[in-house]
């Protein structure tokens, strides 16, 4: 069926705006709205019905066919060479993937000791004592290679204690941390757990993290409306709804992206990394301290020279992943939420 005139050409001017909206526009999206506005984890979600409406399919499906393009593009002689060009760009990186985990992860649990009464992210408030000293032990422990394990399993320790006082629903925005954990107690024991890279384990930590934070701006777009309304030059002429929509897509696209072929993840990285920082310029030192572990992971992503063959079925594949990805994503969310603060009578129905 035909979509009306006037929707065709909102949706079209959206998806004309993709390109500045990734490095400007969604830094409001991408600043995690729990550290600057109010939140009901335990709220109504906005119904699937809502959700997938015709605008979310015509975002979806102009993702699935920038995610084909990237995965034709490659194993060609573009995408080789892009390879190589991303391969020279990102040497030094490489080499010191490992140092810029530590160090960014030692300014993290520094500047958490220094605010004071924060467990992991902002809105993680502890009025306990000794969690900033115990931070700032962790930070300490960065500083030699053999006691990087201490830090990860403080990490998960923090990340438990959270889960304790704020619920599990809350705390799975934030399983990039458990990744870092990974990384930090594998690098140091010089481990490859079930024969898997410690940076394939927080890469797959991150894509998870943002994928559930996607489907956060389509349940509640509400939150991020004092943002918005704030700084409305942000949805750059589009509706606020529409927008949300928008920036929920692109992100769960490029985290979708992060877990597929490796010209295609180290891309996504690059351009969520430049979503990140743009964000840090708007929201300052708070969104500075709170993105500094998954910005880092980024761009060691961006720099993994690492190459696998690739057939032309994964790219014929990725829109039925992707799809599969969305699917499970949204159950997992919704009827997660209903079972946790609804009751099983509360599920979702389309």
């Amino acid at each position: 069926m035909p979509i009306p005139n006037r929707k065709l050409v909102s949706v079209t001017s959206t998806l004309g705006l993709t390109a500045p909206l990734i490095l400007a526009g969604t830094s409001a999206a991408d600043a995690h709205v729990k550290w600057f506005c109010a939140y009901d984890v335990a709220g109504q979600p906005q119904g699937l019905e809502q959700v997938l409406c015709l605008n979310f399919e015509w975002l979806t499906g102009l993702a699935l066919l920038c995610l084909t393009f990237g995965c034709l593009a490659e194993g060609t002689p573009l995408g080789t060479a892009l390879l190589n060009a991303l391969d020279r760009v990102t040497t030094r990186i490489r080499t010191d993937s490992e140092l810029l985990v530590r160090a960014t992860l030692g300014f993290f649990l520094v500047s958490l000791y220094d605010l004071g009464g924060i467990i992991l992210t902002p809105e993680l408030k502890t009025d306990v004592a000794w969690i900033p000293w115990l931070q700032l032990a962790l930070a300490g422990c960065l500083i030699w290679r053999r006691t990087m394990p201490i830090t990860g399993l403080g990490l998960v320790f923090l990340f438990s204690y959270a889960t304790a006082q704020y619920g599990l629903f809350h705390l799975a925005d934030y399983p990039i941390f458990l990744g870092i954990a990974v990384y930090l107690i594998a690098r140091g024991l010089d481990l490859k757990p079930f024969d898997i890279r410690p940076l394939d384990i927080v890469r797959w930590s991150a894509a998870i993290t943002l994928m559930w934070a996607s489907i956060e701006k389509w349940a509640y777009p509400e939150w991020s409306a004092p943002l918005l309304a704030a700084k409305p030059q942000m949805t750059m002429g589009a509706t606020p709804e529409l927008f949300m929509q928008a920036a929920g897509v692109i992100e769960f696209t490029l985290a979708f992206a992060l877990i597929w072929t490796p010209l295609v993840r180290r891309c996504a990285a690059i351009i969520l990394a430049a979503i990140f920082v743009s964000a840090v310029f708007e929201f300052g030192k708070v969104d500075a301290i709170g993105h500094s572990g998954i910005i880092v992971v980024l761009l060691a992503i961006a720099a993994d020279n690492v190459r696998v063959p690739v057939r032309a079925r994964q790219a014929l594949l990725a829109p039925a992943w992707y799809g599969a990805a969305l699917a499970a994503f949204l159950f997992l969310y919704y009827v997660g939420h209903a079972a946790l603060f609804g009751g099983l009578s509360e599920m979702p129905i389309i």
